[in-house]
């Protein structure tokens, strides 16, 4: 009777253990194809097209250093953003590049690896409009026009920031820039990359009064729940890429400057 007793105590456990058996050989797997399968989204600078269909950008450039460390190839798979999670879940990629937010709600659903950038909502000023202010303050008064776009982030954090002034949220962001740099807004407020690209663009009409973002967001990649190995693996892929400092290499060459802007495509 005793045996069985204890046989009934270890069965979870020798469960437990087959189970995390059947799912640590990811990075086994990946290393047996020679190949690691990487989920991106269509975002600029992020992932992108150049003139050949080829995709470049920030992801690209992860994806491809993350094969070439672990000795094999980088296979990369465009998904729509809403069907980038499922499908990692269903096995059809082994890590989403390094773009993804980390949010509470996403870390239900996947593993994050350590942090490899900061983003966030940031800040572009019309230079004529807003010479005379100071700080941030000045721009949250009933007399100036704040421009951004629905359903982002960045509306949030102007409606919160800003709930004094007029805040104009726009479907698409086409008109909420044009307000800014025609002159009609004091302000735009969009993601970090795209409010420097603006201003990049136009710099004899826009400003950056601030380098650092108004909100800021940590990016990570993320693999399946439960795939141990290869976030050990990642997380310290990170550590290595941030101290030799090639992640903020790639990170202001497809985030600082425009030069890659010539190879885009149509």
């Amino acid at each position: 009777m005793h045996q069985f007793k204890l046989l009934g105590r270890l069965l979870p456990l020798l469960s437990l253990f087959v189970s995390s058996l059947a799912t640590a050989d990811v990075l086994d797997d990946i290393l047996d194809r020679g190949a690691i399968r990487v989920g991106v989204a269509e975002f600029v600078p992020w992932t992108m097209r150049n003139k050949s269909g080829d995709l470049i950008g920030f992801e690209v450039d992860v994806a491809k250093q993350i094969a070439s460390d672990m000795g094999v190839e980088a296979e990369l798979k465009v998904y729509d953003w809403d069907a980038i999670i499922p499908a990692l879940d269903k096995g059809e990629i082994d890590v989403i590049a390094g773009g993804m937010a980390i949010t509470p709600e996403r870390a239900l659903k996947v593993n994050f690896s350590r942090p490899l950038a900061i983003s966030g909502v940031g800040l572009a000023t019309n230079t004529n409009k807003t010479q005379n202010m100071k700080t941030l303050d000045d721009l949250n008064d009933k007399s100036v026009t704040i421009t951004t776009v629905a359903e982002t982030m960045a509306a949030n954090v102007a409606r919160t920031l800003f709930d004094r002034a007029n805040v104009k949220i726009f479907p698409t962001k086409e008109p909420a820039e044009k307000a800014v740099i025609e002159g009609s807004a004091h302000a735009y407020l969009a993601g970090v990359p795209e409010v420097r690209f603006l201003v990049l663009r136009n710099p004899a009409k826009l400003d950056l009064p601030i380098n650092e973002p108004l909100v800021a967001s940590s990016e990570a990649l993320a693999v399946r729940k439960g795939e141990q190995q290869l976030l050990n693996f990642l997380d310290a892929w990170v550590t290595v890429r941030q101290t030799d400092s090639w992640l903020a290499t790639s990170r202001d060459y497809w985030f600082g400057t425009l030069d890659w802007a010539p190879t885009l495509g149509d």
